[in-house]
């Protein structure tokens, strides 16, 4: 457990907040390059750290994420007109461009030369693997964009759920690296097989093992660290281990156990303190890895069917996230369709902040534990001058990755050589395993 100062020092990113500073040393998913894949097109309200932003693409294709509120009356830029290389205030007429410049004052006298003694906030941004991202701390200690884990390079396909959820980030993050809960909560959508490792199928992951309670081993790096969840394979069980290696990339993302098919990650953005920006991504050989419609119906997670056209879902705790009970009885685990939906009704039922000082861990919590332990010992030494924990030089090699395997019992996980997936066999279609 921890005490509510640690908790705080954990979870709170607004402001000056200490998290929240270090998370500004990294480049930050801001939106789905989709939102606002048009010139010209209709702006887009971000939030992040706290912050309120507003993100367009101008006539010339080039992407700004900026304050949301205009430096003259503070009015909303989302509201505004997006045209000419440039973002219109409604108000007044003042034009910024994605670099904040401020390009016309037309309520001004031209002769004043006020619009070059106002510069609006701009972030730096960078598009890749799906994503706008925008560098949002000090200038001066600005990291190269590197691609991330997940989308090594160009041709790499990425596929990405996106759900606003009403809680920290924290909580969600410590689901994502939870691999003991896979066994029970996702226990009817990744089902024990008689297979030689993780299998995709039409409607399930297919996993070689029925065991629920893993062993749990952990190595650090200066990126942050990955473990092994150790279990009891189907076949051959007195010689083989089945091992899924999870990695958590400070300061947010989970690369999860793949399976066959294509590679799994998930990124956490804090909006702010209670509200997380969820993102659930596949990735890997473009023939493999399913498409953006196809994976979002699989995980229940489309706009206008599981979600609002802001991405907020519909699911949520006043309708009981639209749980089946007589699913239930006919031998569903949970009667809630989709496993993100399954993990989102205990990470919101946790309250906005999780009170961690009432927690019991245990031996199946370790990644957690780690978690946390890491995470509050690099805030505090950033506090001291440290750089930010996985930034910069600091960041995942590409040696580390996630992966699952049986092997035997006596190779050590950590030596195995692991690569993440990349196959061009065709894939199965995917389709939900039942529907509420």
């Amino acid at each position: 457990m921890l005490s509510n100062e640690e908790n705080d020092l954990l979870c709170r990113v607004e402001g000056k907040a200490p998290m929240g500073q270090l998370m500004r040393r990294h480049w930050t998913p801001v939106c789905l390059i989709e939102e606002v894949s048009e010139p010209d097109g209709k702006p887009v309200k971000a939030r992040v750290f706290g912050e309120d932003l507003v993100v367009f693409r101008d006539t010339n294709g080039r992407v700004g994420v900026m304050d949301e509120y205009c430096p003259h009356r503070r009015v909303s830029l989302v509201f505004g007109r997006n045209e000419d290389c440039g973002l219109r205030c409604l108000y007044h007429g003042w034009k910024m461009d994605v670099e904040g410049n401020v390009l016309e004052m037309v309520s001004e006298p031209a002769s004043s030369g006020f619009a070059q003694k106002v510069k609006h906030l701009a972030y730096p941004v960078e598009e890749w693997g799906g994503f706008v991202w925008a560098y949002m701390g000090p200038a001066e200690t600005k990291p190269e964009f590197q691609p991330p884990a997940w989308a090594p390079t160009a041709d790499t396909k990425v596929t990405i759920a996106k759900a606003l959820i009403p809680c920290n980030w924290a909580q969600i993050l410590e689901g994502a690296i939870d691999s003991a809960h896979s066994s029970s909560l996702h226990s009817s959508d990744m089902v024990p097989a008689r297979v030689e490792g993780a299998q995709a199928t039409d409607t399930n992951w297919l996993r070689p093992s029925t065991d629920k309670a893993p062993r749990m081993q952990v190595e650090r790096g200066s990126y942050g660290f990955r473990y092994a969840a150790i279990r009891r394979p189907i076949k051959n069980a007195a010689t083989n281990e089945y091992i899924r290696s999870t990695v958590f990339v400070a300061p947010a993302t989970a690369l999860i156990p793949p399976n066959n098919l294509y590679n799994v990650a998930n990124i956490n953005v804090p909006m702010d303190d209670t509200n997380t920006a969820f993102y659930f991504i596949a990735w890997g050989h473009p023939d493999t890895t399913p498409d953006t419609a196809t994976w979002r119906k699989f995980l229940g997670q489309q706009v206008g069917v599981d979600l609002d056209e802001n991405y907020v879902p519909l699911r949520n705790r006043a309708n009981s996230f639209w749980q089946d009970r007589a699913a239930m009885k006919a031998g569903n685990f949970t009667g809630i369709t989709g496993f993100p939906n399954q993990d989102i009704a205990m990470w919101v039922t946790m309250g906005p902040i999780a009170d961690r000082t009432h927690d019991r861990l245990g031996a199946s919590d370790l990644a957690v534990v780690e978690f946390r332990k890491q995470m509050i010992e690099s805030v505090k030494a950033f506090q001291e001058g440290a750089p930010a924990i996985g930034a910069g030089d600091l960041r995942i090699p590409p040696s580390v990755v996630a992966y699952q395997a049986v092997i035997p019992k006596t190779t050590d996980w950590r030596a195995y050589e692991a690569r993440y997936v990349w196959d061009d066999k065709s894939a199965p279609a995917l389709e939900p395993s039942y529907s509420v």
